[in-house]
């Protein structure tokens, strides 16, 4: 017989999903027979597996070792999770953190979450930086892996929201997703933009180029797109903006912002090429100057309820102040 006593990163998800991470190998249909003949058993009982688990439930496994060896495979570990020499974020990274979150303020060049097996990441960096310092154990990672809850474009800075513990995982992709958290932007645009506006249009994706285009009018397969600015400053080159994201599609920002004849400065795939030339030349640039600037939080219930209505800023890099600067 096999116990495990569930943790605090383990609660608050059904206790069938739990067994799946326990038991890799193993097929539903044998979880659930198991369940079924009680050689899975919750708090000594019989379970059906829809139970919500809480920390300190204990679930017992009556199989032979040989079976239960055989569909848990091999664990995780930060060995297997994190490729070698992965550097931890740097403590200026780390705008805020608790036992739930960590909010990340992530440079220009970097993934936000890899795309191939062998990419390092944020959220690689974050997991050795969470291991590295034992905020999370090789136990815990077994089962539960924390995680970047938003992404932003390789080339795009500012703040990534990361779930340290299964409550604050769920709670931020949940905001996110229901959208009641609020992303505001920072980029500097060409041209001169004098008053703040809402404009909405459609974005379709080109999967070949990895490009989207925006119009004005629906057609197939565009999605509606909603995004509100406001004029902040002026430079030579153009105009700082901030921009609060009322949708959130693929390269929302950079094609809007472009179909309307304000590309954002640097961008290579919707930027002016003339005007992203200067800013290589002038400024060294040569990404487009976007920077996820502030997350607004809304009220919260539960466990995270201590950061209902909290403001997040992520300072602006030094390249925004570099062309700003220029009047």
């Amino acid at each position: 017989m096999k116990e495990i006593i569930v943790r605090e990163n383990e609660a608050g998800q059904r206790m069938d999903k739990l067994l799946s991470k326990y038991l890799k190998e193993a097929p539903k249909s044998f979880i659930y027979k198991m369940l079924r003949k009680k050689n899975i058993t919750l708090d000594g009982k019989k379970a059906s597996g829809n139970e919500i688990l809480k920390t300190g439930n204990s679930i017992r496994f009556y199989l032979s070792d040989e079976t239960y060896e055989k569909f848990a495979g091999p664990q995780d570990s930060a060995k297997q999770l994190l490729p070698s020499g992965v550097k931890p974020l740097k403590a200026a990274e780390i705008l805020y953190e608790d036992e739930h979150i960590i909010l990340m303020n992530k440079p220009a060049g970097w993934l936000s979450q890899k795309a191939e097996p062998k990419d390092v990441s944020m959220n690689e960096r974050m997991l050795a930086y969470l291991v590295g310092s034992g905020k999370i154990t090789e136990a815990e990672l077994s089962t539960f892996h924390p995680s970047v809850c938003n992404r932003l474009d390789r080339n795009t800075s500012g703040i990534l929201i990361g779930g340290k513990s299964l409550a604050g995982l769920q709670e931020m992709s949940r905001m996110l997703k229901d959208r009641s958290l609020h992303k505001y932007y920072q980029c500097i645009v060409k041209g001169k933009i004098t008053e703040a506006q809402r404009i909405s249009g459609y974005l379709s994706k080109d999967e070949t180029t990895n490009k989207v285009r925006v119009t004005k009018e629906p057609g197939k397969d565009a999605k509606k797109i909603v995004t509100e600015y406001r004029p902040l400053a002026y430079c030579k080159e153009g105009t700082l903006l901030e921009i609060l994201l009322v949708t959130g599609r693929t390269h929302q920002i950079r094609a809007h912002l472009a179909s309307i004849g304000h590309p954002i400065l640097g961008d290579p795939k919707y930027g002016d090429a003339k005007t992203n030339q200067r800013i290589l030349q002038n400024h060294r640039i040569r990404h487009q100057t976007l920077h996820a600037a502030r997350v607004e939080l809304p009220v919260i219930d539960g466990k995270l309820g201590y950061l209902s209505g909290k403001c997040f800023e992520a300072p602006l890099p030094e390249t925004f102040a570099r062309i700003t600067s220029e009047k």
